[in-house]
């Protein structure tokens, strides 16, 4: 039973203002979530972000930094129209996430730096107490150590010396909850192509385990996820569309098969 169930829209006032001057809310109808895995997909500036990010909101998630978003200044200029949805669940549940791609690279050099830190406070510590009993050096070591143990538990020897594309899967499967919900925000952005066929491996194992996705991107090697429904918010209303109709693959494959008739034009 996937937890989310549906949105809806509260009526608004007719407005020319950011967010409610998006297209696709001017001929608005209820979505149902059917799917594990939903896409939603547009040019820039259609509004799918924005409404991932509303959704978010509105369903109190936590962001990959564990920052709740009710705290994250960045979403203050769409918690109008979160304020506006109606969600309905199957089950409500609290694990999961919320994540942008911006978010991760900021999440990524904050465990670096954290790491580093203390490291440096252990060096201190063994300075400090150079002249003591080893009782006392592991005392003043034991949190440090145990958060820097953890901290490779969960991602390995060393976030720093890997890749993203490698950190992102990392943090992924350290995160993790079955039956979760989890919205996602073009993850593609630190994946190659490799890491992209290795992200779709983890998203069936995810889905096997009753987790939910609902992901905003412009990668057609994602939106080929076998079962998903894919959105489009170049359409207003916004409507269902299958793979193979997608201009985003569309174009992919006329580019692939003949690059030159695109770059002859540059």
């Amino acid at each position: 039973m996937l937890p989310l169930r549906s949105v809806d829209l509260h009526k608004v006032a007719s407005s020319q203002n950011y967010p409610f001057n998006l297209a696709f809310l001017h001929s608005w109808q209820p979505l149902e979530f059917d799917a594990s895995v939903t896409f939603f997909v547009g040019e820039n500036g259609s509004g799918k972000s924005t409404f991932l990010e509303a959704l978010a909101v509105a369903a109190e998630m936590i962001t990959v930094g564990s920052q709740p978003v009710a705290s994250d200044q960045s979403l203050d200029a769409v918690r109008p129209l979160a304020n506006a949805l109606k969600l309905a669940w199957n089950k409500r549940v609290r694990r999961g996430f919320f994540l942008r791609s911006e978010d991760f690279l900021g999440w990524l050099r904050a465990e670096q730096h954290s790491k580093m830190d203390m490291q440096t406070q252990l060096l201190e510590i063994e300075q400090e107490y150079s002249e003591r009993s080893d009782y006392a050096k592991t005392l003043a070591r034991g949190p440090l150590s145990g958060q820097l143990a953890g901290m490779q538990r969960r991602y390995g020897n060393g976030l720093e010396a890997r890749s993203h594309g490698e950190s992102f899967l990392d943090l992924f499967q350290a995160r993790f909850r079955p039956e979760g919900l989890y919205l996602l925000d073009e993850p593609e952005v630190p994946l190659s192509p490799l890491r992209q066929l290795s992200f779709l491996s983890l998203l069936k194992n995810m889905v096997a385990q009753g987790a939910q996705f609902i992901i905003a991107t412009h990668s057609p090697i994602l939106m080929a996820f076998p079962g998903a429904v894919i959105l489009n918010f170049d359409n207003a209303p916004l409507q269902r569309v299958r793979f193979d109709d997608l201009e985003h693959v569309r174009l992919t494959r006329d580019f692939l098969a003949n690059p030159g008739a695109f770059l002859q034009h540059l």
